[in-house]
């Protein structure tokens, strides 16, 4: 949990039927919708990868902004020579981008991964305008030189 300039509480609250319905009202702006999946898709996504994904909605105070995915420990290459974890989604919603709460998602996700032992996060971005490559870039990933389905694939150390 985070402190805000104004006092409130940032925090990652577990999908469940008590807030389903305001993790699928996020949206990010119509032109960002290119670059990440609704929400609706990611979690059916977790639900036929229990163990691997970690859906969660970004709560500031009891206003929800956003929504993440994680995964951890995936195979990689599909052939068990490659085991990664990091950020599989991230929603900000429209009128929340701006302020803060995409860098506390990946912060979140990089306390998670160190706590289960790991020293990196990987994340894919689309590239292009309105893409998110400009934001995870200022957080210091860069670009691995692979592509996965097309988008580029970035890494944060942790050391």
């Amino acid at each position: 949990m985070t402190t805000t300039a104004t006092g409130t509480f940032l925090r990652l609250e577990e999908i469940t039927a008590a807030n389903i319905e305001t993790a699928l009202a996020i949206r990010v702006r119509p032109e960002q919708e290119f670059a990440v999946s609704p929400v609706v898709k990611s979690l059916a996504e977790a639900y036929v990868h229990p163990g691997v994904a970690w859906p969660r909605l970004i709560v500031d105070g009891d206003r929800p902004v956003g929504f993440l995915m994680a995964f951890f420990d995936i195979d990689w290459n599909l052939d068990g020579s490659l085991v990664r974890s990091g950020l599989w989604r991230l929603n900000i919603a429209a009128g929340e981008q701006g302020r803060g709460y995409g860098r506390f998602a990946v912060e979140s996700v990089a306390a998670e991964i160190r706590r289960r032992g790991g020293k990196e996060l990987y994340v894919t971005w689309h590239p292009g305008e309105h893409g998110p490559e400009g934001f995870y870039r200022g957080l210091g990933f860069r670009d691995t030189g692979e592509r996965s389905e097309g988008e580029t694939v970035g890494v944060l150390e942790l050391g």
